[in-house]
Formats: C-alpha cells, sequence, structure tokens
C-alpha cells in the first residue's frame, strides 16, 4: 500500500508556472505506474500524465502536451509534474495516483486503474 501527499499548487497568472510535487509513503514506490489528473469545478475527473515505473516512458493529455513535464524520482519516493504557458482552462484540483496493474501503456489514462490517490493540490490560473 502506499500513501500520497500532493503539494506546489496555488494561484498563478496566466502563462506562468508551477512544480506540483507528489510525495508517497510505503514501500516498493518504485513498482508504482505514476500519474497525475485533474478535475474542475463541475467537470469529471481527467487524465494530465503518467510515468513508467523506471521513469523511462511518459504520456501526456493532449491538452498539456507541450506545456508539462512529468518526472520521477525513485531513491525520493517522488513524482513531479512541472507545468508552464499555464492557462485559465488549467484551474482545477490536481491528483496524483498510483498503479500496481496496468501492464499496457494504452491504460495509464485509465484512472480506474489507479488504487492509491492523494488528496489534491488546488492549482487556479488567473486571466
Amino acid at each position: 500500500q502506499v500513501q500520497l501527499v500532493e503539494s506546489g499548487g496555488g494561484l498563478v497568472q496566466a502563462g506562468g508556472s508551477l512544480r506540483l510535487s507528489c510525495a508517497a509513503s510505503g514501500r516498493a514506490f518504485s513498482t508504482y505506474v505514476m500519474a497525475w489528473f485533474r478535475q474542475a469545478p463541475g467537470k469529471e475527473r481527467e487524465f494530465v500524465a503518467a510515468i513508467s515505473w523506471s521513469g523511462d516512458s511518459t504520456y501526456y493529455a493532449d491538452s498539456v502536451k507541450g506545456r508539462s513535464t512529468i518526472s520521477r524520482d525513485n531513491a525520493e519516493n517522488s513524482v513531479y509534474l512541472q507545468m508552464s504557458s499555464l492557462k485559465p482552462e488549467d484551474t482545477a484540483v490536481y491528483y496524483c495516483a498510483a498503479s500496481r496493474i496496468i501492464a499496457s501503456p494504452t491504460l495509464y489514462s485509465g484512472s480506474r486503474y489507479y488504487s492509491y490517490w492523494g488528496q489534491g493540490t488546488q492549482v487556479t490560473v488567473s486571466s
């Protein structure tokens, strides 16, 4: 089992940058696929980015591709999401998630495959 705690959210102007962090506690962090999802008010939770257990492969939603970078540090049990050129439509609660059951990258964007979730961190982008 793993516990996840996000940090780094806040209020930023459009065009600005933020770096979200997710600290994991528990065992075998390096065996988990890690991902970021987000949920805006009145909308469903949506996939943002994912990274393989080794960190060799990354995947992004089209909405953030080219503006965001997901990375992980298995020695520090942490995963990060660097976001730049932020837009008001990026405003949402961002969640960190972990999965040990995903076998194919084609499933990385499916929230139902993630067993562990953090509490979320609010990102607000003002225009």
